[in-house]
């Protein structure tokens, strides 16, 4: 099984979609599959110019010139992508919509209606579409702040012909990387757990629903996450009035 995971936060390896794809990662390696993380953040890849070169003109080929070729190679002979993103704006990050907007090329442009009698483009490919892991995280404490990715992901999954194996949702994500004596225990708590899933796709396909459940308590009370995420704000914004005066 190849796993690749589409890294979409601009902070690229520093970021806290790393810190959540690689414990992932991890579990996926540890059973077996192969498994790899691109950083969109280290490539070019342009918005679409809605031109349908690439369906008509050159067929299979976009007119841009910049990494997005490369990438669709990549992701070609993929079992299960991952789309990483972090939350902006209750959607995917730029870089994402762009990538994603960009694999239009690989589509035929026919129609034809799925089982429900909805019209999707098929793959220019005979090979089966990837199924799908999402995986996000955010700053707010509820983990209701990902409803728009859900029904995104449904959707994409749907007109890919392809399912979602698991949506791994994190909020109050900034807690990932701050280094604190008490966040330490519950951090490497939560980084088993996703490594733990990640060798649940592997083997079984899925998460457990005992799996789900716990990737989705929260880290620590929301109320607590609210009041010192607030202080934290409040001491960042006094600096900055200070460094002016």
């Amino acid at each position: 099984m190849k796993i690749v995971a589409i890294n979409s936060s601009p902070k690229g390896p520093k970021s806290n979609t790393c810190i959540m794809v690689e414990a992932f990662l991890d579990g996926v390696k540890k059973a077996g599959a192969d498994a790899e993380q691109i950083f969109l953040s280290k490539h070019e890849i342009k918005p679409c110019l809605g031109c349908f070169s690439c369906w008509f003109v050159t067929p299979g080929k976009c007119v841009i010139k910049d990494d997005m070729s490369q990438l669709l190679d990549k992701i070609e002979g993929a079992d299960v992508i991952v789309f990483a993103t972090p939350l902006y704006f209750d959607n995917i990050s730029g870089m994402m919509k762009n990538f994603m907007d960009r694999t239009v090329s690989r589509a035929d442009p026919r129609l034809r209606q799925d089982e429900n009698g909805e019209s999707v483009h098929a793959s220019l490919s005979n090979k089966k579409s990837a199924d799908i892991v999402v995986m996000s995280n955010c700053g707010f404490p509820e983990q209701s702040q990902f409803q728009v990715l859900h029904l995104l992901f449904q959707r994409v999954a749907r007109n890919c012909q392809s399912k979602v194996l698991a949506e791994i949702y994190r909020s109050q994500g900034p807690l990932l990387s701050v280094d604190s004596p008490l966040l330490r225990p519950l951090i490497a708590k939560y980084k088993k757990l996703l490594q733990h899933a990640g060798e649940e796709i592997v083997r079984d396909g899925k998460l457990s629903s005992k799996t789900e459940e716990k990737l989705s308590r929260p880290i620590v009370p929301c109320a607590q996450y609210i009041k010192t995420a607030n202080q934290r704000i409040e001491a960042k914004l006094a600096e900055l009035k200070q460094n002016r005066e």
